[in-house]
């Protein structure tokens, strides 16, 4: 497993990749490893819409479980994965590239600094 250094992370597993006042959203490599093999992503958002931090973004299904995804920062929603539509299985193979889950614009930009870092991250997850 890997954690790119560049990206922020939530206790709840998910990655943010911060480029001025965008964003992208994920859910960590270690988060797809325990779901398994993911067979669908049910958005719980819109493109346009409004959210914030805590809020679920999207539930992913998995053969064996599901997991709701949390949005790690407040925001508009600018693009939803399209991709994720017929290939929900991106996440699985690309969680940190063509895995993402939404782009947003950040709305608070100060929330980034409460998620933890890669280090951190790692700590949580007992990966030191």
């Amino acid at each position: 497993m890997h954690f790119p250094e560049e990206l922020h992370y939530t206790k709840d597993h998910e990655w943010l990749r911060v480029d001025n006042s965008t964003a992208a959203v994920g859910i960590t490599d270690h988060a797809q490893h325990e779901l398994g093999d993911i067979v669908y992503v049910d958005f719980a958002v819109s493109a346009g819409q409004e959210i914030h931090a805590g809020q679920v973004v999207a539930t992913l299904e998995a053969v064996k479980t599901v997991a709701d995804v949390y949005a790690p920062v407040s925001g508009r929603v600018l693009e939803l994965n399209p991709a994720l539509a017929e290939h929900p299985e991106l996440i699985n193979q690309d969680p940190y590239g063509a895995g993402w889950i939404l782009q947003l614009e950040l709305s608070n930009p100060e929330e980034v600094e409460q998620l933890l870092d890669a280090a951190s991250y790692k700590a949580l997850i007992g990966q030191v």
